[in-house]
């Protein structure tokens, strides 16, 4: 089915009637993932399990909307992204499906396992500095020099829209099981794709956003009602999925207009989730899909009785997994 002018448009806004449309085209292919329920403190949580995708995270989601909506002449000039390791796998996933050249730049220090599995699926990756290089400007460059369309990891309508294909899942599940629609959304964020998408999907809910301690930056933008970098010199972290330097304006206006709150959360307080997640959910969540269960197991945001969480990911290196699990009680 054809979609209306105004969802193509490339200067557009995301929207819930995008994420709806989104939420069909990846329906088609990809059946919804679980809805698990977890008692937290006396009270069910519901938690997303996303990092049952065939990639192992959302990222799917965003790339799948996007690509599908590539012209024929797009489409023949191939695509450029650049990802930690989750949204590289869910371009170069699309890509492989429909025939489309992809190149993902990604950082030297990305997870073995995540760039990998981004060249077993045909992507050309090329490395950066994270810290000293800029993969915009690059991005930018290789797209000019061949005329591949950009897809960002989540300064794009479609992105955002594609993201928000997993809110709406968790809509339709939690009426399902709950007869409620979520009234609290808590989600991990590093650009903030998911949880804006997701927001959209479902906008009777509170939308509290979760990162790592240091990397804050949508907390803090959301707090100061304006976009604000990471600062200098940020902390080490292993939430690799979740190190934006810098939230986008279309991320940012939709958690911002819906008054969503922002938290941040420790390294132990990570790493205790993802024992968590695997002694009472058996899941495998990497520390960047881990963050939003982190701040609801240490009772960092208040839990409703219909409260969401997403577990957006679970590319973690076998080694550090191992390392974190054995290292105390879930």
């Amino acid at each position: 089915m054809t979609a209306p002018s105004h969802l193509l448009h490339p200067g557009r806004k995301p929207s819930a009637e995008g994420v709806e449309r989104a939420a069909h085209k990846i329906g088609a292919i990809l059946p919804p993932t679980p809805l698990l329920p977890l008692e937290v403190d006396g009270r069910t949580i519901w938690c997303k399990a996303e990092c049952l995708q065939p990639i192992g995270a959302f990222k799917i989601r965003g790339g799948w909307h996007r690509l599908t909506d590539l012209t024929e002449e797009q489409r023949e000039k191939g695509v450029v992204a650049f990802s930690s390791g989750n949204h590289a796998q869910g371009v170069a996933w699309a890509a492989q499906k429909l025939g489309i050249s992809a190149v993902i730049i990604m950082p030297g220090d990305a997870p073995a396992a995540k760039m990998q599995a981004t060249k077993q699926m045909g992507a050309e990756v090329i490395t950066y500095d994270r810290m000293t290089g800029s993969r915009e400007a690059m991005a930018a460059d290789i797209a000019e020099q061949t005329g591949a369309t950009i897809v960002p990891s989540f300064d794009d309508p479609w992105i955002i829209e594609g993201q928000g294909s997993c809110g709406f899942e968790i809509c339709e599940q939690m009426i399902a099981q709950t007869g409620q629609v979520p009234d609290q959304l808590i989600a991990c964020c590093g650009g903030g794709g998911l949880a804006a998408g997701s927001a959209l999907a479902n906008p009777e809910a509170e939308v509290v956003v979760v990162e790592p301690e240091g990397w804050d930056d949508m907390r803090r933008s959301l707090e100061l009602g304006e976009i604000v970098p990471v600062g200098d010199n940020p902390p080490p972290t292993r939430c690799d999925a979740l190190q934006t330097m810098r939230v986008s304006p279309l991320t940012f206006e939709v958690l911002h207009q819906r008054g969503a709150k922002g938290i941040a959360v420790t390294e132990a307080e990570v790493e205790h989730a993802m024992r968590v997640a695997f002694a009472k959910l058996h899941l495998v969540l990497e520390p960047g899909g881990a963050v939003a269960l982190a701040a609801a197991l240490v009772g960092k945001v208040p839990l409703t009785d219909s409260t969401a969480i997403t577990l957006s990911g679970g590319n973690v290196d076998a080694a550090v997994y191992a390392q974190i699990v054995a290292n105390g009680d879930g």
